[in-house]
């Protein structure tokens, strides 16, 4: 068995324990015809989900039960955003973590759509909410900027990241070239600026205020598969905050 053969393994074994759901293999297709495979027959997706767990587990960031993939996030249009894979990782400073596996199979404003999705959905009120906060969420297209995060749905969820703004999401990249991975975090960076960017402070004095508000973003880091196999998950090969350098986690 090679050793990418060996990683998938790993990465199936620490997903399968107590009905942990697994991004499922493709059955395997042929056109009737030519008898040609249709498409990838393997499931080179779910290998690269299974991979980067192995590779996050592997550098101590999250333990065998702290995996989850295909976890959906229902919008209220009733949209179903699914993240390829969640991790929880508190002892490792990882409380929660979405992960967005991508082959370049997608367009880059595919991913922005989907970060898009996820700020949408961490603005959610869960059904039971107080008829006060309800209204005020209502009251104008902002005002829930003005509920605390302890009341909103994704704190049903998920526990608290420790950090200002919404759960973080991390797109990892696989099986690509650095050029393709270059410019499709170009396309992050600028279309996705309204929902990972932070704000100016509401002051009256804003030119006195250098801080920024980070409360309503979506954190992001990108990454690819083949740095994890490389150096470590744990290493500095993490990009975040769009100023071009790698960091740790």
């Amino acid at each position: 068995m090679g050793a990418d053969q060996a990683r998938t393994r790993r990465g199936e074994q620490l997903l399968e324990p107590k009905g942990i759901r697994v991004s499922a293999l493709r059955e395997e297709k042929y056109d009737p015809v030519t008898g040609q495979p249709l498409g990838a027959g393997y499931d080179d997706h779910a290998a690269a989900v299974t991979s980067t767990a192995a590779e996050l587990h592997r550098a101590g960031i999250g333990h065998r039960l702290g995996f989850q993939t295909e976890i959906g996030h229902r919008l209220g249009n009733n949209y179903v955003q699914r993240a390829d894979l969640v991790v929880r990782a508190p002892e490792a400073g990882v409380p929660v973590l979405l992960l967005e596996i991508d082959r370049r199979t997608e367009d880059a404003h595919d991913l922005v759509a989907k970060l898009r999705r996820y700020g949408e959905w961490g603005r959610l009120l869960p059904k039971d909410a107080d008829k006060h906060t309800v209204d005020l969420a209502r009251s104008r297209p902002d005002a829930i900027e003005h509920v605390d995060h302890e009341k909103r749905l994704w704190r049903r969820v998920y526990p608290p990241t420790g950090r200002e703004g919404l759960v973080p999401v991390a797109f990892v990249f696989a099986d690509t070239i650095e050029a393709k991975v270059a410019n499709t975090v170009v396309v992050l960076e600028e279309a996705g600026r309204p929902y990972w960017a932070p704000r100016w402070y509401d002051t009256l004095h804003s030119k006195a205020v250098t801080a920024r508000d980070y409360r309503q973003a979506v954190p992001v880091v990108v990454t690819t598969l083949e740095k994890f196999q490389e150096h470590g998950a744990d290493a500095a090969v993490w990009r975040g905050g769009w100023d071009g350098t790698a960091r740790r986690r």
